[in-house]
């Protein structure tokens, strides 16, 4: 019988935790140690002091995510419709971190009954607890974004989201997303246990600069692309979408409607473009 170790661990760094594991090689449990994980907590938001949804996220740019949050999921038309972010004030710790108060821009009309559909996003599935596609229809249209991003230069995005996954490196464990220009320079990196919040933080960062991103850049994500994915990036006016992995074949779809290129398995000198192939220079 394998022993576990007893003891729960300590917090260590932003966004990271220390438990205690037994290590197991060829058959048999070699010793105990420590190991780097990536921290998960919920983050509920509040909008005019009524709960609106529970996020599972890695702590961290926390206004960041929810201010891409509301853009994203047409909570706020525009940047400028979000008044004020803060933690909940009357929260006892560790919960008062947990719990963002959202105050819309003053003359903001929100309609309670938009918020019907039941949010509950999970680490692993952005989409859970919406009540029927119907709630999922785009509702922007048509983006043009008329840029070029040369082959070569779009070869070089994988490495620089890589480079930009610091607690990755240390956990193994949590997705990233990147936005970058058309020559392959990274504008804003952030990484979470969940794929739609790295790209709300990313969007969220822009928001709370009361932007919306650069009409030229590039969304890159860890991992697959998903409809929602392509939902965020066309919400947010994002004109190009890279993944490492797969796309689904409803992000191939909404990609098509929204004006959006959509590159899947970029790995190394190779990719694949499903949509959108214009915005992609050879040579």
């Amino acid at each position: 019988m394998i022993r576990m170790p007893s003891k729960t661990g300590r917090s260590s760094a932003a966004g990271v935790v220390q438990r205690e594991m037994l290590r197991c090689r060829e058959g048999a449990a070699e010793s105990a140690a420590e190991d780097d994980l990536s921290v998960e907590e919920p983050l509920e938001i509040r909008l005019n002091g009524e709960p609106i949804a529970v996020l599972m996220r890695t702590p961290g740019d926390d206004f960041d995510l929810v201010a891409g949050f509301l853009l994203t999921e047409k909570i706020i038309e525009k940047p400028r419709d979000l008044g004020a972010l803060s933690f909940c004030a009357t929260g006892d710790p560790p919960n008062a971190e947990n719990v963002v108060e959202v105050r819309l821009a003053d003359g903001v009309e929100f309609d309670s009954e938009r918020l019907r559909r039941n949010f509950y996003a999970s680490s692993s599935c952005g989409v859970c607890g919406k009540a029927s596609i119907d709630q999922l229809r785009l509702e922007t249209p048509p983006i043009d974004g008329n840029f070029i991003i040369g082959l070569e230069a779009l070869y070089t995005l994988d490495d620089g989201l890589r480079r930009s996954q610091a607690v990755f490196d240390r956990t193994g464990s949590l997705h990233a997303a990147a936005l970058f220009d058309a020559a392959g320079d990274i504008l804003v990196a952030r990484e979470d246990i969940g794929r739609h919040n790295a790209i709300d933080k990313v969007v969220g960062s822009y928001v709370l600069a009361a932007q919306l991103p650069p009409a030229t850049s590039i969304l890159m994500v860890s991992g697959r692309s998903s409809f929602e994915i392509v939902q965020k990036a066309a919400m947010a006016a994002i004109p190009m979408v890279v993944a490492v992995s797969a796309p689904s074949s409803l992000a191939v779809d909404l990609a098509r409607q929204a004006g959006i290129t959509l590159v899947g398995f970029l790995r190394g000198r190779g990719c694949n473009v499903y949509t959108g192939a214009h915005r992609i220079a050879q040579g």
